[in-house]
């Protein structure tokens, strides 16, 4: 089993123990390939102590947690001797539950966000709908198959999973780019940005924002 080494970052907002505050949920889940507790807050200050043992992947929550506002701890352990998929996925799949979970009835939301976010040559447009019903459209093409030791076609796998668990429809579409790296983290914090203003509350609305009357898919 791989070490894992926890980082952890402390937004300008926030104390190192500050708990998260407002809209927060915990979700755990253990298998036999995977070991993963994590904690996320809505309304934080970019607060994070991130540690799956792949560090791409820890590298990226970071991105999301600081460029979202959200509070995040991950304390994740897989079977990485087998290879990063099971860790990457259910990470993902976890972070969905608890986005899901901190959200509630989403009652006050305004349920949309759209961020465009370069880095250098890649440029990035991700838009986001809490709308309650899954779909991912990634649309995003590398020539390079590897970021380091890391499989850049687990971020598709990453994204699913977090799409089918919160029940969001989420678009990524890469304008531009070259280095994986780069697109992949405009990508990230593309998607932190898009779901801090759709998570945020409109004092304007009364109940959901949806003729239906609810968010629930």
């Amino acid at each position: 089993m791989a070490k894992t080494t926890k980082r952890t970052m402390t937004g300008p907002r926030r104390s190192a123990s500050a708990p998260a505050r407002g809209r927060a949920a915990t979700v755990a889940r253990k298998t036999k390939e995977t070991d993963i507790r994590l904690t996320l807050g809505l309304d934080g200050g970019g607060r994070y102590e991130v540690a799956t043992g792949v560090p791409f992947l820890d590298h990226m929550l970071e991105l999301f947690a600081r460029h979202g506002f959200f509070d995040l701890t991950v304390q994740a352990t897989g079977d990485l001797h087998v290879d990063h998929h099971h860790t990457v996925e259910d990470v993902g799949l976890v972070l969905g539950q608890a986005l899901r979970e901190a959200l509630g009835e989403k009652t006050g939301i305004r349920r949309f966000g759209e961020a465009t976010v370069p880095l250098d040559e890649a440029l990035v447009q991700t838009i986001v709908d809490l709308s309650g019903r899954p779909f991912l459209v990634y649309d995003v093409t590398v020539t390079q198959q590897k970021i380091g030791q890391f499989d850049v076609e687990l971020i598709h796998d990453f994204l699913l999973a977090l799409v089918n668990q919160a029940g969001m429809n989420l678009h990524v579409r890469m304008l531009s780019g070259r280095n994986p790296h780069h697109v992949v983290e405009a990508a990230f914090k593309g998607l932190a940005r898009a779901l801090d203003a759709a998570t945020q509350r409109d004092a304007r609305l009364v109940g959901v924002l949806s003729t239906k009357g609810t968010l629930a898919g």
